[in-house]
């Protein structure tokens, strides 16, 4: 997508353009977080209409895809973190042994190794989101770091860790953190 100045007149266009390019990831990445289909649909419907209520704000200091990265992992922290996400979704929907392959079918176009994915889901929040940023984003160390605003060797830890316990978990044993 090419980067332009923002005014007024653009700014449904550029919003549209973003949906088209990054509309996707806005709903892969809201997926990882709450796990529901139709609740991570939400999600990214409210990120976009965030979105265009911030647009002149964007100072062009990054780019959009990470302007938005931001946006779409700070509103997806925030709904998790709030008191309507932690007391009106039953605790039993995280415990059950639901399978998440039909909505990962659809989330994930084309993946090939949907068991990996499901085991990354099962991951606590803070080794799956850079697991996703790393592997299915295909975002580098440093943006992972900067978009999360932690250290660099902070995401290696956690890479290194969320490596491991996949291992653990593929050769039959449970999520350990």
């Amino acid at each position: 997508m090419q980067e332009k100045k923002l005014n007024k007149n653009t700014d449904k266009e550029i919003l549209i353009e973003l949906m088209g390019n990054y509309g996707d990831m806005v709903l892969r990445i809201a997926f990882t977080y709450v796990k529901e289909q139709q609740l991570a649909e939400d999600l990214a419907q409210d990120i976009f209409i965030r979105c265009y209520q911030k647009l002149h704000t964007f100072e062009e200091r990054s780019s959009y895809r990470t302007w938005l990265y931001r946006i779409t992992v700070n509103h997806c922290k925030d709904y998790v973190g709030s008191w309507s996400f932690k007391n009106l979704i039953p605790a039993e929907y995280f415990n059950s042994e639901k399978t998440y392959e039909d909505v990962s079918e659809q989330v994930i176009e084309n993946e090939q190794n949907k068991l990996l994915f499901q085991k990354v889901l099962k991951l606590s929040v803070k080794l799956r989101e850079v697991v996703i940023f790393y592997y299915y984003e295909e975002l580098t160390i440093e943006e992972i770091a900067d978009l999360l605003n932690i250290k660099e060797n902070t995401v290696k830890t956690r890479l290194y860790r969320a490596r491991k316990n996949l291992k653990k978990v593929l050769k039959g044993g449970e999520v350990f953190e």
